[in-house]
C-alpha cells in the first residue's frame, strides 16, 4: 500500500529530467559529474522506440519516485556489455522479446511502502513484451529483495560494466510480475 497522499501515473521524463536525477541522485548516491552524464543519457534512451516512465508523486507534485524502460534492442549498450555474460550461462534468449527496466528510484523518505512495488508493476502491466530484465547492484539489497519478490531470477551474475565499479547481476521475470 502506498503512503498517504502518494499516487502513480505517467511521466514526462524528458520535462522532469533534473528533478527525477536528484531523486536518483539521492537514493544512489550520485555526484554531480555521473548526475550530467545521466542527463545526457536518460534523454537519449527517452527517444528510443516504446521508451516510457512513471512517476510516483506526492500530494504537492513532488517526484518521490520514477521508473522507465523500453523493449530491448541488443544494438543498445546494456544489450552488448550483458550479452556475453548472458550467453555463457545459456540465458541469452532473455534479450529477445523483453522489456527493460533501466532506471528505477524512490528517495530514500518514501522506500520501503510499496512505491518501487508500484512503480515497476505498473510499467511492466503495460509492456507487450512476454517478460523483462534489468540489471542490480550484485549484492543482498532491498531492491534485489524486491525483484525476488516480483519474480525476477538472476541471469547473470558478476556482470562489469566498464564505468561501474561494483559488479551488477542480471535479472529476468516473465510478465505479468508476481503479486503478494
Amino acid at each position: 500500500m502506498l503512503p498517504s497522499g502518494v499516487r502513480i501515473a505517467p511521466l514526462d521524463l524528458a520535462a522532469r529530467v533534473d528533478e527525477a536525477l536528484r531523486v536518483q541522485a539521492v537514493a544512489f548516491g550520485l555526484s554531480e559529474e555521473e548526475v550530467g552524464i545521466r542527463r545526457y543519457i536518460v534523454q537519449r534512451h527517452m527517444t528510443c522506440r516504446g521508451a516510457r516512465a512513471l512517476g510516483a508523486f506526492a500530494e504537492d507534485g513532488a517526484l518521490t519516485g520514477f521508473v522507465y524502460g523500453m523493449p530491448n534492442d541488443r544494438t543498445h549498450w546494456w544489450s552488448t556489455i550483458v550479452e556475453p555474460y548472458l550467453r555463457a550461462g545459456g540465458h541469452e534468449g532473455w534479450l529477445d522479446g523483453s522489456f527493460v527496466i533501466t532506471e528505477l528510484h524512490v528517495h530514500p523518505g518514501f522506500q520501503g511502502h510499496g512505491v518501487g512495488r508500484a512503480l515497476i508493476t505498473g510499467i511492466t502491466d503495460d509492456a507487450a513484451e512476454p517478460r523483462s530484465i534489468l540489471s542490480a547492484i550484485d549484492t543482498e539489497s532491498p531492491a534485489r529483495g524486491l525483484y525476488r519478490a516480483l519474480g525476477y531470477t538472476d541471469l547473470a551474475r558478476q556482470v562489469h560494466f566498464p564505468s561501474a565499479s561494483l559488479p551488477y547481476a542480471v535479472m529476468g521475470a516473465t510478465l505479468p510480475l508476481t503479486r503478494r
